[in-house]
C-alpha cells in the first residue's frame, strides 16, 4: 500500500507551499488508495509552538485535507530516537564527537579560506576513549568516496559526489535528535513509501538515503516538488502577499478555490483550468507535475475564486458568508436570520463577488434597515425630476397584492409607457433608493428580494429627501 506523509515543522503558520506539499501527498494518497499520514516535526523547541501546531491543524481541515492516521508528535518519540541510534554506535556506523561549537566553526573558517569544503573534518571519526564514555554528540559516518544516485519522480536521475557529503550530527550533546535523522526515523517506523515535499530539500535527500541503508531499510521513492515563486521570480515570501493559508480564510477566499489553485501551480491536465476535488483525486499523478517554478499570481487566484462562488450553490454559501457579516457589523453575532432568504438574496449577487467579504459588504443594504447613499448618486437621480416617477412606482406597488418580480415589473412596464421613457430613467432611481448607489443586480430582483414593506419603507424616504423633509 502506498503511504505519504506531510511532516510540517510547528515554527509558523501554515504557508502556501506548505499547503501545497500536503496537498500534493493527499492527492496522491487518495489516486492510488493509500494512506495520507500528518506527522508534527516540533523537535526545535525553541520554534515550535503549541499555537503553530494548532494553526497547522486548523488549516489542514480547512483546505480539508483529511489524514488517515496521526498527528503524530516527534517529541513523543525521543525514546524511539535514541534507540536508533544506539544501534548506529553497537554497529560502528555512527561515533561521538566531542569538537565544541568554537573548535567547529574556527575549522571552517580555516577549510574556506584554504579554497576547501567547510564540511567537518572527520578528526573523531575513528576516535577511540572519549567516545567509548558517551560523550559529545553523535555523528553519522557518511561515505567518503563514490556516489549517491536519487532517481526522482520529478526531476529525474539527480547525482550527488559523497566525498562531499558531511558526517552529520544525529544526535545533539544534550541528546536531542536532528532533523535528518529523525525524518529517516519516522519513515521507517511509519511504513512511508514516497516521499513528497518541496526541491528545497534535495540536499538533505543523499543523506538521508545512507541512514536508511545503515538502518537496513528499503529506501522510498522520492519526488522534490519546485518552489513556489512570487511575481519577480523570487521565493515566495510575506512581500508578495499573505502567505499564510487562514489568512486566505479570512480574506473570504473558499476552501477549494484555494486548493484548486495550488494544484495548478505545477500541475497540468490538459488545458483545463477548474477542476472539482474528485476530478482532481482522478487524474494526479507525477508525469504532469512540471519540473520549473510555479509563479504565484494572486489575479489568478482571485479569478478562480470568483469562479467557485459562481458555481456554488447559493444556500452552501449562506454558512460561509455569516461569518463575515457578523465580522463586519452587518449583523450582530449569533443573530437569528431567515436562512432561505438570505440564500435568495446571495443568488442574485453570487456573479459579482470575488470574494465572501465582497459578497457580505454587498448584502448590506438587503439586511439593513435603512440604506445609506451614495452622494452623487443621490444628487444625480433622488430629484424633482425623478419624484413623480417615484410616486407612481410606490402607488403600483401599494395596488399589488403578489410582490414578485414578474408583477413588478408589469408595475414598472405600464409607467415607461405612460410617460415614454426608457426603464433606466425609472428603474436608476429606484435602485437609488434601494441600495443607495447605482449599481445592482436587476431591480425586480433586488425589490422582491428587499420585499414590500422595505420597499416602500425606502421609497417614502427617498421621496421626502427630494422633498426637503429628510
Amino acid at each position: 500500500m502506498i503511504r505519504v506523509r506531510f511532516a510540517p515543522s510547528p515554527t509558523g503558520h501554515l504557508h502556501i507551499g506548505g499547503a501545497r506539499t500536503a496537498l500534493f501527498n493527499y492527492l496522491y494518497a487518495r489516486h492510488n488508495n493509500g494512506k495520507f499520514i500528518l506527522r508534527i516535526e516540533d523537535t526545535d523547541r525553541t520554534r515550535s509552538t503549541e499555537e503553530y501546531i494548532e494553526a497547522i491543524i486548523k488549516g489542514m481541515k480547512w483546505l480539508k485535507l483529511e489524514w488517515d492516521e496521526g498527528p503524530f508528535r516527534q517529541t513523543d518519540r525521543f525514546d524511539v530516537y535514541r534507540s536508533y541510534v544506539d544501534k548506529l554506535l553497537k554497529e560502528g556506523k555512527a561515533y561521538y564527537c566531542c569538537c565544541t561549537p568554537e573548535e567547529l566553526e574556527q575549522r571552517r573558517k580555516e577549510a574556506l579560506a584554504q579554497g576547501k569544503s567547510p564540511k567537518y573534518d572527520g578528526r573523531c571519526r575513528n576516535l577511540q576513549g572519549q567516545g567509548a564514555k558517551g560523550q559529545g554528540a553523535v555523528r553519522f559516518k557518511m561515505p567518503q568516496e563514490g556516489q549517491t544516485v536519487v532517481d526522482d519522480l520529478i526531476r529525474g536521475k539527480v547525482v550527488f559526489e559523497n566525498d562531499q557529503l558531511d558526517d552529520l550530527i544525529i544526535m545533539r550533546s544534550d541528546g536531542t535528535p536532528t532533523y535528518n535523522f529523525t525524518v529517516v526515523v519516522d519513515d521507517v517506523d511509519m511504513k512511508i513509501t514516497h516521499v513528497i515535499r518541496g526541491d528545497d530539500h534535495l540536499n538533505n535527500t543523499p543523506k538521508q538515503i545512507h541512514i536508511y541503508k545503515a538502518l537496513g531499510y528499503e529506501i522510498p521513492l522520492f519526488a522534490h516538488l519546485p518552489m513556489i515563486l512570487g511575481s519577480d521570480k523570487t521565493r515566495l515570501s510575506k512581500r508578495h502577499g499573505a502567505t499564510s493559508v487562514m489568512a486566505y480564510q479570512e480574506m473570504g477566499y473558499l476552501p477549494d478555490a484555494l486548493v484548486n489553485y495550488l494544484v495548478r501551480l505545477g500541475w497540468s491536465c490538459g488545458d483545463q483550468e477548474v477542476f472539482t476535488r474528485e476530478e482532481l483525486i482522478k487524474h494526479f499523478s507525477f508525469e504532469n507535475v512540471g519540473k520549473s517554478s510555479g509563479v504565484f499570481n494572486p489575479e489568478k487566484l482571485l479569478w478562480l475564486n470568483s469562479q467557485y462562488i459562481i458555481k456554488s450553490n447559493p444556500d452552501e454559501l449562506v454558512g460561509l458568508v455569516i461569518p463575515f457579516l457578523e465580522s463586519a457589523g452587518i449583523i450582530r453575532k449569533g443573530q437569528d436570520i431567515d436562512r432561505k432568504w438570505l440564500s435568495k438574496a446571495i443568488k442574485t449577487l453570487q456573479e459579482r463577488a470575488k470574494t465572501l467579504v465582497e459578497l457580505a459588504n454587498s448584502l448590506r443594504y438587503y439586511i439593513a434597515e435603512d440604506v445609506q447613499y451614495d452622494e452623487k448618486a443621490k444628487t444625480k437621480f433622488l430629484n424633482e425630476k425623478s419624484m413623480p416617477y417615484l410616486k407612481e412606482v410606490k402607488e403600483g406597488i401599494e395596488s399589488i397584492s403578489d410582490f414578485s418580480a414578474l408583477e413588478l415589473e408589469k408595475v414598472f412596464k405600464s409607467i415607461v409607457e405612460k410617460h415614454g421613457i426608457k426603464l433606466g430613467a425609472l428603474a436608476q432611481p429606484v435602485r437609488v433608493a434601494m441600495t443607495g448607489g447605482t449599481e445592482s443586480p436587476g431591480i425586480f430582483e433586488v425589490l422582491e428580494v428587499l420585499g414590500k414593506e422595505k420597499t416602500l419603507r425606502r421609497l417614502d424616504k427617498a421621496l421626502k429627501i427630494i422633498k426637503g423633509e429628510n
